[in-house]
């Protein structure tokens, strides 16, 4: 019966972390052809909260949901053809970034004095890997050379991602232990 509390509670949080990166793709500014959106912060949380398992399962299931046609992506878009659009590589990168936040936050657990630290480098390292895989996919997709791109798609979004990754941190290290007890109750 425990085990299948834990498969309830833990479907509830992704299924949670899936519907608030599609809220953070409605919450955007548009600066050009990549608007400041909110869903790579909720993305880095998941990873932070959940782990690099759990978190993949978010990410997995919200690029799933977009590719069918439903309307999570940016406008209230969805469909295939923005994945494969200019803004494709940084929804495809949320999954390499979210299990490397995940594998990199969880490497101290929940009340040491480093957790701080490791959940900032894997915020930092995640978001760090959605430009690695965004601006080179926005580069080839949109045929700019590699200033434009990243003028485009990488320059106008660093002073908000550093404050997104920055407040990941504080956030991370008041909710994780709600969540990690919630994961660890039994019947």
């Amino acid at each position: 019966m425990s085990s299948k509390i834990l498969s309830l509670r833990s479907t509830v949080l992704i299924a949670l972390f899936t519907a608030l990166i599609a809220v953070g793709a409605y919450i955007a500014v548009p600066v050009g052809p990549v608007p400041i959106v909110l869903q790579n912060f909720f993305v880095l949380l998941a990873g932070t909260l959940l782990g690099s398992r759990k978190g993949l399962s978010v990410v997995v299931t919200y690029l799933v949901l977009g590719a069918i046609g439903l309307p999570v992506f940016h406008n209230g878009t969805g469909g295939m053809g923005i994945i494969l659009g200019p803004t494709g590589g940084y929804l495809i990168g949320y999954i390499p970034a979210v299990v490397v936040t995940g594998l990199i936050a969880g490497r101290k657990a929940g009340d040491s004095k480093n957790s701080a630290l490791f959940i900032l480098l894997g915020t930092l390292s995640g978001a760090v890997v959605v430009y690695l895989c965004g601006v080179p996919w926005l580069k080839y997709n949109l045929d700019m050379a590699w200033g434009k791109a990243l003028s485009a798609g990488m320059i106008p979004f660093l002073i908000g991602d550093a404050v997104k990754v920055a407040a990941v941190v504080p956030i991370t290290r008041w909710l994780k232990p709600a969540i990690d007890s919630l994961e660890n109750e039994t019947a």
